[in-house]
């Protein structure tokens, strides 16, 4: 893998910067059968619940505490943390904290 390419990444992951309540995202990586997303919550931000029927996601929390919602349950999870979300099953995360949180998440395999 070269440099610059783990400098694209390093550079998009920096752009984020979303204000009070508000997500920014962009895609890393986008291929035939995965796709990684950045996010980035501000203070009181959140990511919606929503579920990928045949796909599994796994966020990896990389700055900050997120609060991850599973069905009806809530976890705050720190950096560095990973947390798996199998088929089918609802998920989001919110920012209750004051600093930005920042994570991936990676979808595989992509839906048909």
């Amino acid at each position: 893998m070269a440099t610059e390419s783990l400098d694209r990444y390093d550079d998009a992951l920096a752009a984020l910067d979303p204000d009070e309540g508000e997500l920014e995202s962009t895609e890393l990586v986008v291929t035939d059968d995965v796709l990684v997303k950045a996010f980035a919550l501000g203070p009181g931000a959140e990511l919606a619940a929503h579920e990928h029927g045949d796909s599994t996601n796994v966020f990896h929390v990389l700055e900050g505490t997120v609060t991850v919602i599973q069905d009806d349950e809530h976890e705050q999870i720190d950096a560095p943390g990973t947390v798996l979300h199998e088929r089918g099953v609802a998920h989001g995360a919110k920012n209750e904290t004051d600093e930005t949180v920042v994570f991936t998440a990676s979808l595989c395999p992509l839906p048909s």
